[in-house]
């Protein structure tokens, strides 16, 4: 064809000088990842309550309260005003999933749920915790992600933050012979973009100590501070300058109501103030590969009443109803019961559009009007495809 700016040999030096460097950039601030598995939920224990039978436990507490509450799908139905059809296959999958695996992922908490304690003590329930998780390997009842969180950097303390770490991962390796897949660490109070670099020298140091491949050690930061927000809205750079250890962004929904000075009773994950913060978190780390989770009800059943514990399931259903569709498919839990509301909730999300879903993109691919007259622009399709990887990831 004839052209004005390039050749014959399609060459067009000078206003593309640049370029590549620039490419090169992009790729490393916004690299190209297949989609991979991302747990639904982070159960969070504190680190005294830690023994290598807290999966079996928590599986023990969850089933106990289905089959005591929500026998049927029916109950389950009218509990969670699911569609009838649903009901069914919902239950089936629920029920399934708490006696295979009740806990995708677990967190072992040092930080807020454990409180202060005497270096004394938090060094005894660091080697308990890894001894507690060595069983749970040797035993296969380790969850597919596990870890802690440490002590805040903001505290003051790093020191103490980076002596529960070192002891329990040096604790873990020692008694399982490896470090077991599936291990990260929540890095909570992240009020100074550096704690986030030194945080991450201290992961490649202790790689080092530890004989771990280079990258083995990675962490999730906590955005639980107004200062995090605004962080993460100026730095573009950040994730780029943690050389790959940041592996995700978790939301901390009661510090970060708190410094906003909302009272007590809107401290709850579907206030306004918290959508912000979670859509600038999408914003800010789209298309890093930075994995996103919302935060916790902290909450469990008043008592063992029906009503109170359907009220409480009615709850926490209705946070992760919303989270889910801010886009947000990880969250939070903090007791046995709120997994049987989590499961519900997002086998009854990712099941209600499936084959809507499936048609689209079908009907894409066919060149056709999907049901209803619906023509999709690439972009939706591209999020429709996504959304099918992502139920079947959720629903194996």
């Amino acid at each position: 064809m004839e052209t004005t700016l390039t050749g014959p040999d399609g060459l067009f030096d000078g206003p593309l000088d640049g370029f590549a460097g620039a490419h090169d950039e992009q790729l490393a601030r916004f690299p190209v990842r297949e989609p991979a598995w991302q747990p639904v939920h982070t159960v969070y224990v504190p680190a005294d309550r830690v023994t290598a039978e807290i999966v079996q436990q928590w599986r023990h507490a969850a089933t106990d309260l289905l089959h005591r509450l929500l026998f049927t799908p029916a109950e389950l139905a009218a509990l969670f005003e699911l569609d009838p059809e649903l009901a069914q296959p919902v239950h089936d999958r629920v029920r399934r999933k708490l006696h295979a695996e009740p806990i995708e992922d677990l967190r072992i908490d040092f930080e807020d749920g454990y409180g202060p304690r005497s270096p004394e003590e938090e060094d005894g329930h660091a080697e308990s915790a890894a001894a507690a998780v060595a069983a749970m390997h040797e035993a296969g009842t380790l969850p597919r992600r596990w870890g802690l969180r440490v002590k805040s950097f903001a505290d003051g303390d790093p020191l103490r933050s980076v002596r529960t770490l070192d002891g329990f991962l040096t604790g873990v390796v020692r008694r399982a012979g490896r470090l077991p897949d599936g291990f990260t660490v929540t890095f909570p109070k992240v009020l100074m973009e550096d704690y986030l670099r030194q945080f991450a020298r201290c992961l490649e140091a202790l790689e080092h100590a530890l004989r771990l491949a280079p990258g083995t050690l990675r962490f999730e930061m906590q955005v639980e501070a107004p200062q995090t927000v605004l962080m993460l809205q100026r730095s573009a750079g950040l994730v780029p300058s943690l050389g790959g250890r940041l592996a995700a962004a978790h939301f901390g929904v009661f510090d970060y109501t708190a410094a906003l000075g909302l009272p007590p009773d809107e401290q709850r994950l579907d206030h306004p103030a918290c959508d912000h913060a979670r859509h600038v978190m999408q914003t800010a780390l789209s298309g890093t590969g930075v994995e996103l989770s919302d935060g916790s009800l902290a909450a469990a059943p008043a008592s063992d009443a029906a009503a109170d514990v359907h009220a409480l399931l009615r709850r926490h259903s209705a946070l992760v109803s919303h989270s889910l569709a801010h886009g947000f498919y990880q969250g939070w839990d903090m007791h046995p019961s709120h997994l049987v509301s989590r499961f519900t909730t997002v086998y009854a999300f990712h099941l209600t559009c499936y084959e809507k879903y499936a048609d689209r993109v079908r009907a894409w691919q066919e060149r056709r009007e999907a049901a209803g007259g619906v023509l999709d622009e690439p972009a939706t399709i591209k999020t429709l495809v996504a959304a099918l990887g992502r139920a079947d990831r959720a629903l194996c």
